[in-house]
């Protein structure tokens, strides 16, 4: 404990003896404020000292963000033992060495057991104040390192991201100038249309390479218009054919994915008229796919590999389905994911403010649930040895406060089950399980 803790112990244990010297004592000396000081100043200290090294010793043993249920259970039972003994040290101390006023056999008698039993609520009362002060501070302190790796994470990915989008730019600018500088020479009036249709296609490279999804129904629709230009060099060489499930039209792929795999076939299979490229787009399953016949051509210079690579990259960092690639002796074939933007790991949800928000949000909600439950603790603490003690004045011989008691305890266990043991937690991994089944049955 620190130095600030063991000067907060002597202020709660002055403003307790200030208070019973005010209510409950009949000679009001500075003799007997002294000596009354002293008592509590020594139940301060040795409750408060105990109660913080034990919370310590558990921290480190078994931190609150790593085993939260574990360091729960066994902080109760610990500091319930760590009370009961030190309260009936105290009680010891004051009554047997200091006061005199009792033997070793008469403390343990029931004259004292009131006594040690509403000290004993007292220790219990403090170590609440402990125990939730320890679990903010740990909450705190990894809500902040959280948020920090998070924004670090979003910092990578992002550059990652930005990275591979901006590759698609020159890209498809260096390899749309290779096919008009052929046509130039093979089919000057084919050039002419080539380069007006090229500007309509580059307007949609520049318009989505900037987002993270698009709607298959757009990217086919570029996709055809590609083909074409495609079409207006190799003409016979070349066959496309499209065969799309309607209801996955509205659904969600990579920008300039199909552009990037059409290239892909024409750059590494020669096409003749006698021997064309089919090349085949269809939807399979939860998958897009392009697949062409494999006539694989000689590469005069190694290739920059920028295209499939982009694609696996970025879905690598907007979810967790993997792309695909299959190659037979006859066929290649990738295999892109189609998502749901519900489903998708936005690069939007790694921004660092909204990390810092969601985990802000997060720790406010869970210091609410603590709180509830501490205020619902502290008042059980405090209100039962009051009504035991108007229930011992007014009625000693009927004792009518163990049903209030026991029944408001129930309602503290339950409470404490729900908060720290099988509450949230026990939720949030049902819906998780119930989420991955109703995925893995479609």
């Amino acid at each position: 404990m620190n130095r600030k803790s063991i000067i907060s112990l002597l202020w709660v244990g002055f403003g307790v003896n200030l208070f019973f010297f005010i209510i409950d004592t009949d000679e009001k000396t500075v003799e007997n404020f002294f000596y009354g000081l002293l008592v509590c100043l020594m139940y301060s200290v040795f409750i408060g000292v105990s109660n913080g090294l034990t919370n310590e010793f558990l921290n480190r043993k078994f931190p609150w963000a790593e085993q939260t249920r574990t360091r729960t259970i066994i902080g109760i039972v610990a500091l319930v033992i760590v009370n009961v003994v030190v309260s009936y040290l105290c009680g010891y101390l004051n009554f047997v060495v200091i006061q005199k006023t009792a033997t070793f056999e008469t403390f343990f008698s029931a004259k004292y057991s009131f006594i040690n039993w509403f000290t004993i609520n007292i220790a219990l009362m403090i170590s609440a104040f402990l125990h939730a002060k320890g679990f903010m501070e740990e909450l705190k302190k990894n809500t902040k390192k959280e948020v920090v790796e998070q924004k670090l994470i979003a910092k990578s990915a992002n550059a990652q991201f930005e990275s591979l989008k901006n590759q698609l730019d020159p890209h498809f600018l260096f390899n749309s100038l290779n096919v008009l500088t052929a046509l130039i020479d093979e089919n000057p009036e084919q050039a002419q249309k080539f380069t007006t249709s090229m500007s309509k296609v580059y307007r949609y490279v520049l318009e989505q390479k900037d987002k993270e999804l698009v709607k298959i129904e757009n990217e086919i629709e570029f996709a055809k218009i590609y083909c074409n230009l495609l079409k207006t060099r190799f003409e016979d060489s070349v066959n496309f054919t499209f065969d799309l499930n309607d209801d996955d039209l509205q659904k969600l792929v990579v920008p300039l994915s199909l552009q990037l795999l059409l290239e892909n076939c024409i750059k590494h299979n020669f096409a003749t008229s006698s021997k064309p490229l089919n090349i085949r787009i269809f939807t399979e399953g939860k998958f897009l796919c392009i697949e062409n016949n494999l006539q694989v051509r000689e590469q005069l210079t190694e290739s920059a590999g920028i295209g499939l690579a982009n694609i696996v990259q970025r879905y690598a960092l907007l979810t967790k389905e993997n792309v695909f690639i299959e190659k037979s002796e006859q066929n290649f074939k990738v295999k892109v994911p189609i998502l749901i933007e519900k489903n998708t790991h936005q690069m939007t949800t790694y921004t660092s403010q909204s990390t810092e928000n969601l985990a802000y949000e997060k720790a406010v909600k869970r210091v609410k649930e603590l709180k509830g439950f501490y205020g619902n603790l502290i008042s059980y603490c405090i209100v039962i040895p009051f009504l035991i003690i108007v229930n011992l004045i007014t009625s000693p011989k009927y004792l009518w406060f163990y049903w209030p008691m026991l029944g408001w305890g129930i309602g503290v266990i339950s409470h404490a089950m729900q908060v720290f043991a099988v509450g949230k937690n026990w939720e949030e991994k049902k819906i998780q399980e119930i989420m991955n089944n109703e995925k893995f049955s479609k």
